[in-house]
């Protein structure tokens, strides 16, 4: 091309440029838009300026000509001018709650609406609600509602169990097709602040959508919550202890897990876990593989306890002292544990604890069989490789009609250590047998055990020095 015709052309492609600029700038002013705007769609597209832009003029003086004139079409339609969100997250305590049967066919629409007001009514009436003006947020949700608390995470489970006591008071004087029954999920998380159609605040986020999730697992007057929000609600008092109960791992909506906690008292939830999105898949032996390639137990100490001869129920005290031998870090415990009779996880008091006695957090219950329960405990400090190790103390309750109690030993440990305990009066056996984990043979343990008769019980005592990876055995009273 003859360098004149270039120039001529390069000429007329600055003039019209300058042109649509012009005509963009009017549009930016039309819009209420600006500087600001401008830079947030160069960051958008990802376009680069090679100079540092003082006003909207200079950026689409140094931006390409496409953009220029995608700015021009983007201003000149107002349905792709909708801003993003520009408020930073909040953080509330999420109570989720609707009715359950609220569509049934046989309940009139007015009998249903009447609920709905019924339901309003008694929340309204909560002291929790009514002494919570300036730190709730509240929306609707047809026949239900979503209330945020921005002050204490107790707010949720107490307002939770309060209303469920009014309904089942409500319900005492009712025909069954007057009755109200709820669900209730609750839990922690953060949520935008969003203007509706008529330019009121509302709210939206993973806080509710979570808790409404957990919510959608629950049937007829169950309170469910994440293990997120328990967890921090369990540590603040034994009372909030006993009625919390880990019920297993779930899955929800796009294949997330959560571990799902149980709330139930007198007078309020129902005992009944969830029937749907149970997972239930063993990682027993996967977990055993691991275990024998990244610890080391310098000891463990195993405590059995009979606290009713009549059922042979016992508490268990398992002690670890533990130390990662491999390459990485590791903040992560597995348990197993097997028992005689069914019986869920909720009824076992477990605990775990460091060796500071600080309680740790249960963040998995993959399986919660009547006779298996597989859980995973985080550690508050993670174990680093070949560093002095800590002590983790596991605490349960299972009965062992039985009278015996078999045990592995995942990886190589210095020296295990058994103490059984029984009431005085108890008759008792001493016998400690191996067993052979693959053919399940066994043989007397070397050496026996020593059993010791107190003035108010009876101990069995035994220990072992220098045990290998996945040594068995079966202690018998």
């Amino acid at each position: 091309m003859p360098e004149p015709t270039r120039k001529c052309l390069l000429k007329g492609r600055g003039k019209n440029k300058i042109a649509k600029i012009a005509e963009v700038l009017g549009l930016l002013e039309e819009k209420g838009k600006g500087r600001d705007w401008l830079l947030e769609e160069l960051k958008r597209h990802k376009i680069k300026l090679g100079v540092m832009p003082t006003n909207a003029y200079d950026i689409l003086r140094a931006a390409p000509n496409n953009f220029v004139s995608h700015i021009s079409r983007l201003l000149q339609n107002d349905e792709f001018l909708i801003e993003d969100v520009r408020t930073l997250t909040k953080t509330y305590h999420w109570f989720f709650t609707d009715i359950v049967g609220s569509s049934d066919p046989a309940i009139s629409t007015k009998e249903q609406a009447r609920k709905i007001l019924i339901l309003t009514d008694l929340i309204r009436k909560s002291e929790i609600f009514q002494h919570s003006p300036s730190s709730a947020v509240v929306l609707t949700t047809g026949d239900g509602m979503v209330i945020g608390f921005s002050d204490s995470p107790e707010k949720p489970l107490r307002l939770a169990i309060e209303t469920q006591k009014a309904i089942s008071r409500y319900n005492q004087l009712r025909t069954t097709k007057e009755k109200l029954f709820i669900r209730v999920g609750i839990d922690t998380g953060p949520v935008y602040t969003i203007d509706d159609l008529n330019g009121n605040k509302t709210f939206w986020g993973p806080g509710i959508i979570a808790a409404r999730r957990v919510m959608d697992l629950g049937g007829p007057m169950q309170i469910f919550a994440s293990s997120k929000i328990a967890d921090d609600i369990r540590r603040l008092s034994p009372e909030y202890r006993a009625i919390m109960h880990p019920v297993g791992d779930y899955t929800v909506k796009h294949g997330e897990q959560l571990l799902i906690y149980n709330i139930y008292g007198d007078g309020f939830g129902n005992k009944n876990s969830p029937k749907k999105g149970k997972v239930q898949k063993s990682k027993a032996a996967e977990q055993d593989l691991k275990n024998s390639n990244t610890f080391y137990f310098s000891g463990i100490g195993l405590g059995v306890e009979v606290t009713d001869p009549k059922t042979m129920m016992v508490r268990h005290r398992w002690t670890w002292d533990i130390k990662n031998i491999s390459a990485e870090p590791k903040d992560q415990i597995f348990y197993y544990l097997d028992g005689d009779v069914p019986r869920d996880f909720a009824d076992m008091n477990v605990v775990v604890t460091d060796d500071s006695k600080k309680e740790l957090k249960i963040i998995s219950l993959s399986v919660n069989k009547p006779y298996r329960k597989e859980f995973i405990v985080k550690l508050d400090r993670p174990l680093k490789p070949n560093q002095k190790g800590q002590k983790i103390t596991l605490q349960y309750d299972w009965e062992e009609p039985e009278r015996n109690f078999f045990y592995k030993v995942s990886s190589d440990c210095k020296e295990l250590q058994y103490r059984f305990v029984a009431p005085k009066g108890m008759e008792v056996k001493n016998r400690v047998l191996r067993v052979d984990p693959e053919t399940g043979y066994k043989t007397h343990a070397n050496p026996a055990a020593k059993v010791k008769y107190l003035k108010d019980r009876t101990e069995i005592l035994w220990q072992k020095s220098n045990l290998v990876a996945y040594e068995a055995y079966r202690f018998e009273w």
